[in-house]
């Protein structure tokens, strides 16, 4: 692959210019195709920490699918090759099982809710941590709206009408079980997959925030969308072990903080930039907006979280936010 050939000739230069220099560093951060917002905030998260460090931190960006999907880009930060991504908190239940909890249908009552979980150190330390020995640990997360079902021309109105639906769902054993309890039939797939598969009618819908028609131009193909909104997922920036080795603790602080700064910065963005999407949804795809009563689907899921008992870390968690809603 021609892109793969680059990355790996920018790496061999980047290690040579890391050598002469041992004060400089340079991480490089792949990522998949993401909404305007997250996007700025990865832009934002380097030009901080450049700032921070006095030009002695860099990073250079390998945008939109360039090097594979999420699944691939966690692998190679895994294996030292890549040193930074941004990937959904549904995939990495496939590497950690506690971010599963984050996949559990109704989990958070509001936004405000998701913001004030995400924000609690308590909450989200050992979570990002839990993925250490496998060469890899969170440093923030970034807020991805919620998620709804959108199909090819038959709105969501009901659990019922997903009976007989194929639906793609993230690579998320959680993910999949919600969509079998709902009653439709999931498919797992990466994203990358999904804008053919509605074309050939491999699968008839799918389920994401309202980018997913505008930024993956789902919307070409899919003109119903449902406000059901099962799930609120983060998603979590991630830096390989070995690239954190690379730092002076001053450095490595520095990361810290320039990956909050630049959550804080993507949700002053997100709410505006949902409602340009989805007036552009309308307009320029004709996509049309449905609004079911959520109650039915809340009802439905509800053996979901017996289950969760059985799984003392996701529950663990579970039960943190739980106690933060209560506050």
């Amino acid at each position: 692959m021609k892109n793969l050939a680059f990355f790996l000739a920018t790496t061999a230069l980047v290690a040579v210019a890391g050598s002469a220099d041992a004060a400089s560093v340079n991480l490089r951060f792949a990522y998949a195709t993401n909404a305007t917002p997250t996007k700025e905030a990865m832009t934002k998260f380097g030009e901080l920490l450049q700032e921070k460090t006095n030009g002695e931190v860099t990073v250079t960006y390998f945008p939109d699918s360039q090097l594979g999907g999420e699944r691939e880009l966690v692998e190679m930060v895994q294996s030292g090759l890549l040193d930074m991504t941004k990937v959904s908190g549904g995939l990495m239940e496939s590497f950690s099982p506690v971010y599963g909890v984050f996949s559990m249908p109704y989990l958070f009552s509001s936004e405000d809710q998701f913001y004030q979980v995400l924000d609690d150190p308590d909450i989200m330390g050992s979570v990002y941590e839990s993925t250490k020995a496998n060469g890899m640990v969170g440093l923030t997360y970034y807020g991805s709206g919620q998620r709804s079902f959108f199909t090819v021309n038959k709105p969501i109105m009901h659990v019922g009408d997903l009976a007989g639906l194929k639906i793609r769902v993230m690579q998320s054993p959680t993910s999949i079980k919600m969509m079998d309890v709902l009653g439709g039939s999931p498919v797992a797939m990466s994203a990358e997959e999904v804008y053919t598969s509605l074309q050939q009618g491999i699968i008839d819908g799918a389920e994401s925030n309202e980018f997913a028609l505008t930024v993956d131009r789902f919307g070409e193909i899919t003109k119903t969308y449902s406000y059901d909104m099962h799930t609120r997922i983060p998603d979590i920036m991630l830096i390989g072990t070995a690239a954190l080795d690379k730092l002076s603790d001053e450095q490595k602080q520095a990361v810290y903080e320039a990956a909050k700064e630049s959550t804080e910065y993507q949700r002053e963005l997100w709410a505006a930039a949902v409602q340009v999407e989805k007036t552009k949804a309308e307009d320029e795809f004709g996509v049309q907006f449905f609004y079911p009563d959520v109650a039915e689907f809340r009802e439905a899921v509800q053996p979901m979280y017996e289950e969760l008992k059985a799984k003392p870390e996701q529950y663990e968690i579970y039960q943190k936010i739980q106690a933060k809603a209560g506050e």
